[in-house]
């Protein structure tokens, strides 16, 4: 491509990042900065931490934070080298197996994992019924710390195991085996070998998990969890044009996150120990055999029994008569009408059709903007292409909750404001709101992501030389990338367009906060105020559950067919 040409779609790139990115982010920051007067003031942030119920919440979404990431690292990376460095039975299948978590948001499994593991769930009455306890175990933990912790360690380990794994695969054998003929035990090389050398890939999904935990807000809410940050600035939208609290929570909320993502980086994100070569290592994978064979794939087995016992509890939940699993191992109706509510409830079937709307239009935006930023950043060499592949992934660093809040902030600022151009375009808190707009926008911003480096994975794979080829032939650039380019890459955007679909059907901090009236409900908005509902209403929104675990389901299986085992960079910042 031309330089000019490629230089103007390069500054139209970054423009459109500036407006619906870092404008957002910026108009958030400045709110908890700014005074009444509009000075620059560090009294809302103070303020923050002089309150005890605030600084609770903000120490209650670190320790989830960080307990999900250590409980997930614990999860998944024994998991990653015994699946790189072994083969066993049922290996193929039980590496499938061991992404179904991630079919399932974390605060639908809340349904879920409370209808087994609570109180007077099923496990405490099997328990009961075989004489093992005379009281009822708090499994999941008064006030719902633990559960959330659990709930979402057991949703997100498959982005740290897709990482690990990815990183596993390409180390080079021979360091394994210099060591071993060194006389080095199998712990010993896996210590001071293995595991320094995995150390960018396990960060890389850590990074993940910790920002998506540290700022998850639909799950807190499901255990009516209050004192936690991201609940707080929830509680605290109606009221972000009259208050700066609202505001400066999220800024020390963003900075928290930034912050620690930095340190994390400098300390445990380095290259580790330098290779010369990079090798893979499957063809060194050691085959297991008997005993030891069958204790690989029973951990296997154990840890995805664990994962998908949210997903059971929501299956049976959808199908369960109103109030008849309560202090039951098996509840004792069932019932379709759920689903059937589901179809025909106008909240749900609403939801459905919104959802479906937002998500196909941001797909859209994501696969067009997509293939223009991945050809700018693997086929030419024009400037600002670090600053756009930079800016292209900081939506995965950036937590949704303070992007969907810097939405609700740009809508009420010029041109958007009350009485300036675009008055009720895009509108969120005011009386006739109208948030459509903001909401693909919200959608396609956050999971750009994935079709981007799906894109790039494409392109580094295809051969330059048949475009060339093209344009000698007297094709023109367009006609190129269109006939030659964007076939080749067909099964990388199929992917990352899916990923970017299914992932917007089920986002969750944008629809809570930018859809407020029922008429523009996504289906996670849906859930949750039907869950809300007395009555039918957490079996009804457990039958949409499953819906989306369904439609999310499909889809990974199919991105993870054409991806392969490029899969894991998707999850990357």
């Amino acid at each position: 491509m031309r330089r000019g040409p490629s230089l103007i779609l390069m500054l139209v790139l970054l423009a459109g990042f500036a407006v619906f990115l870092l404008y957002p982010i910026g108009l958030t920051v400045r709110g908890g900065f700014r005074s009444t007067d509009g000075t620059f003031t560090l009294h809302h942030v103070g303020m923050v931490f002089a309150d005890p119920m605030l600084r609770a919440g903000l120490l209650n979404a670190l320790g989830i934070a960080v307990c999900t990431t250590v409980l997930c690292g614990i999860i998944a990376i024994p998991l990653a080298v015994l699946n790189g460095r072994f083969t066993f039975p049922g290996k193929g299948l039980l590496g499938a197996l061991l992404l179904v978590p991630l079919i399932l948001p974390p605060f639908v499994g809340a349904i879920g994992i409370q209808r087994v593991l609570g109180r007077f769930g099923a496990l405490n009455a099997l328990l009961g019924q075989m004489g093992l306890v005379s009281e009822p175990i708090d499994f999941i933990g008064s006030g719902g710390f633990w559960a959330i912790v659990i709930i979402e360690a057991l949703h997100l380990y498959p982005i740290l195991y897709l990482n690990a794994s990815a990183a596993v695969a390409n180390l080079d054998p021979a360091l394994d085996e210099a060591a071993q003929n060194l006389g080095a035990g199998g712990w010993r090389r896996l210590r001071q070998i293995t595991l320094p050398l995995i150390r960018p890939g396990v960060f890389a999904g850590a990074t993940i998990i910790f920002i998506w935990s540290f700022t998850e807000l639909g799950t807190p809410l499901m255990f009516d969890f209050q004192t936690i940050t991201p609940v707080q600035i929830f509680n605290g939208l109606k009221e972000m044009d009259q208050s700066s609290e609202p505001f400066a929570l999220t800024v020390v909320m963003l900075v928290t996150a930034i912050g620690l993502y930095v340190l994390g980086k400098v300390v445990f994100g380095g290259r580790g120990a330098a290779m010369q070569t990079k090798a893979s290592i499957g063809g060194s994978e050691h085959r297991l055999t008997g005993l030891p064979g069958l204790l690989a794939t029973a951990t296997f087995v154990f840890v995805i029994v664990v994962a998908v016992l949210p997903h059971l509890g929501v299956i049976v939940t959808s199908f369960t008569d109103v109030g008849r699993w309560y202090d039951s191992v098996w509840p004792e109706s069932f019932t379709t009408a759920h689903y059937v509510n589901a179809l025909g409830h106008p909240l749900a079937i609403g939801s459905i059709r919104n959802s479906l709307a937002y998500a196909s239009g941001a797909m859209v935006i994501d696969v067009f903007l997509g293939i223009l930023i991945g050809y700018l950043l693997v086929r030419t060499m024009v400037p600002g292409r670090g600053l756009l592949d930079a800016l292209s992934m900081l939506p995965l660093a950036v937590p949704g909750l303070v992007m969907a809040f810097g939405y609700v902030a740009m809508s009420l600022e010029w041109p958007f404001g009350k009485e300036d151009p675009l008055e009720g375009m895009i509108d969120v808190l005011g009386a006739d709101p109208n948030p459509v707009l903001l909401l693909v926008i919200a959608y396609a911003v956050r999971r750009m992501p994935y079709v981007v480096r799906a894109t790039v994975a494409g392109l580094e794979q295809t051969p330059v030389e048949l475009e060339h080829a093209a344009l000698n032939l007297g094709a023109s650039r367009v006609t190129a990338i269109r006939q030659i380019v964007i076939r080749l890459i067909m099964a990388n955007l199929i992917a990352g367009g899916l990923l970017a679909f299914s992932f917007a059907m089920l986002e969750v901090s944008d629809s809570l906060i930018l859809a407020q009236r029922e008429e523009h409900f996504p289906i996670t908005k849906a859930i949750y105020v039907l869950f809300e509902r007395l009555g039918d209403g957490r079996y009804i929104a457990s039958a949409m559950g499953v819906w989306g675990m369904a439609l999310l389901g499909l889809t990974l299986v199919g991105a993870s067919l054409m991806m392969g085992k490029r899969m894991g960079a998707i999850f990357r910042v």
